[in-house]
């Protein structure tokens, strides 16, 4: 700490270094505590690759379509409701592991109640790749 003389008064011109000492000698005992562990190698045992899978190529896309007067088109044809999900089970079962992704597109006149079983469908068929589209 910096003291004044008796009788002087006004502010010190002198840094206080002992903040800065502490800080320095306990970052000092970290390196000397870390340093022989860090030349020490600890061994991990890795994955070998195996046989590499190249990828497939996405299987091609379904396109679902809702209009207007609620009819559910797959690819251009008209489907019922009531067999999506059997259609997207088989198309999952086809493609095993690489599904399809399923586009959805809606016109905005089409009720709710015929979304609402499309996407019900996807999810119990597990349809993993949804995106919506517009018409």
């Amino acid at each position: 700490m910096a003291f004044t003389a008796a009788g002087k008064s006004g502010p010190l011109a002198e840094i206080n270094v002992t903040p800065l000492v502490d800080v320095m000698l306990v970052l000092l005992i970290i390196f000397i505590v870390t340093a022989p562990m860090v030349s020490m190698p600890i061994p991990v045992n890795l994955p070998q690759p195996t046989d590499f899978v190249p990828p497939t190529a996405p299987p091609p896309p379904i396109e679902l379509r809702v209009d207007a007067s609620n009819q559910v088109s797959w690819n251009g044809q008209r489907v019922a409701v009531s067999s999506l999900q059997e259609r997207m089970q088989d198309a999952a079962q086809a493609n095993t592991g690489n599904l399809p992704e399923l586009r959805i597109a809606t016109d905005p006149n089409a009720e709710y109640d015929v979304m609402a079983k499309v996407l019900a469908a996807a999810n119990n068929a597990h349809m993993e790749k949804i995106a919506f589209v517009r018409p």
